[in-house]
């Protein structure tokens, strides 16, 4: 049982991995003080909606996974 839960952690880590990478970079930081309002007037894609909803999704999977692995061996 524990090698098979490592290994869903694992798909789910490569996963996670894969949707950070394939977002769009939000680099605006602190330039929008300066008049780059165009963070806040962005319209959000599909696309990016997906990929934030899998995000969230798949890295509270990992965060309970791991707890469960920890306590459980």
């Amino acid at each position: 049982m524990g090698t098979f839960l490592m290994i869903v952690q694992y798909i789910i880590c490569i996963a996670l991995i894969v949707a950070v990478v394939l977002q769009e970079s939000k680099g605006e930081g602190l330039g929008s003080i300066g008049g780059g309002s165009q963070m806040f007037f962005n319209q959000r894609k599909g696309t990016e909606e997906i990929l934030e909803m899998a995000t969230r999704y798949l890295a509270v999977g990992f965060l309970v996974l791991s707890v469960v692995i920890s306590v459980w061996f």
